[in-house]
């Protein structure tokens, strides 16, 4: 089969289009044709030699595919062949095939388009795992998720509002910010203009943030604490800012509230199995019904893999891009 290798860690430039063996299908395994594969901010970093791949997992990027079933092992019973499922990796999505147990994936919707499932298994599984499952977002409480028009947060702002939330986001141009009104939030902060604490308490009459999804991470600490709600929940789950987290405790304590860092990747398989039935039971439905779209921003072929990292290095991206064999 055909897979983008990283030559060595570098830039975009550092991935190619080569031949590798097939992979075993293992008792609960299933086989898949890829139709696309997600790009993500962790590829990234693989690429750049900051995020290798787990012990066991294929050593190209890719974290989330679509496809269509070709191969079942002798234990799995979950799909059939030639089921169309979209899937969680813990890497080797760049490629012509996966395999991947039957428990990290989920049956894709007549309704949605091949291709575009690629971008959703990560984003709402870390989605729904942080904002709903660990800090437990409730109906007529405020989310405030940085980097609204990425493909977390076109996922987050949708979630937030079919869950009956008051969403707020921050982005960098006031086109994006159009986007995001357009999907449903109501509290619209031009990050490079203004300060998103102090727009998060004028908006909501000095109460705060009760949940606030972070992609930006260190920079954005104390600007976070501050712009909390007593009894609020900060969910870190990137650092694109590169620097340190440094923030008065004193601050959280006197709110009472949570700073919690997750990951998705290096979960143990249970932990990713029993998101993936959160979102079977609770979010499916949604896609089922039309009322939770992917966001889809652009698509590049195989062979255009530099430019598909260099449009999400730059954040020019408005939701997900994927990768087409």
């Amino acid at each position: 089969m055909r897979a983008i290798l990283v030559t060595a860690p570098g830039g975009p430039e550092a991935l190619a289009l080569s031949t590798v063996a097939d992979l075993p299908v293992g008792p609960r395994d299933i086989r898949l044709r890829v139709a696309a594969a997600g790009v993500n901010r962790a590829d990234v970093a693989q690429r750049q030699g900051f995020y290798p791949a787990p012990a066991g997992a294929p050593q190209w990027p890719g974290l989330e595919v679509s496809g269509v079933v070709t191969e079942l092992g002798a234990e799995a019973t979950l799909f059939a062949v030639g089921d169309r499922v979209c899937a969680l990796l813990p890497g080797g999505g760049y490629a012509t095939e996966v395999v991947v147990h039957e428990e990290l994936a989920l049956p894709v919707p007549a309704s949605i388009d091949l291709v575009d499932a690629a971008g959703l298994p990560e984003a709402l599984a870390t989605v729904w795992s942080n904002v709903f499952l660990d800090a437990g977002l409730a109906a007529g409480e405020t989310l405030l998720v940085h980097g609204g028009a990425s493909g977390i947060g076109t996922t987050a702002i949708q979630l937030g509002r079919l869950a009956g939330a008051r969403v707020a986001v921050t982005a960098g141009s006031d086109a994006k910010l159009v986007v995001c009104r357009g999907l449903g939030a109501e509290i619209l902060i031009n990050y490079r203009t203004q300060d998103f604490p102090a727009e998060i308490a004028a908006t909501t009459d000095g109460h705060g943030a009760d949940v606030i999804l972070d992609i930006i991470g260190g920079s954005y600490a104390a600007r976070n604490v501050a712009a909390l709600a007593v009894g609020g929940r900060i969910m870190v789950i990137a650092n694109q800012s590169g620097e340190d987290a440094v923030f008065n405790p004193m601050h959280l304590m006197m709110k009472r509230g949570r700073y919690w860092g997750t990951t998705l990747r290096a979960r143990p398989h249970f932990e990713k199995a029993a998101i993936i039935h959160a979102l079977r039971t609770d979010v499916w439905p949604w896609l089922e019904s039309g009322a939770f779209c992917p966001v889809i921003d652009s698509r590049f072929s195989f062979a255009e893999a530099a430019d598909a990292h260099r449009r999400m290095e730059a954040s020019a991206h408005v939701g997900k891009i994927v990768l087409v064999p």
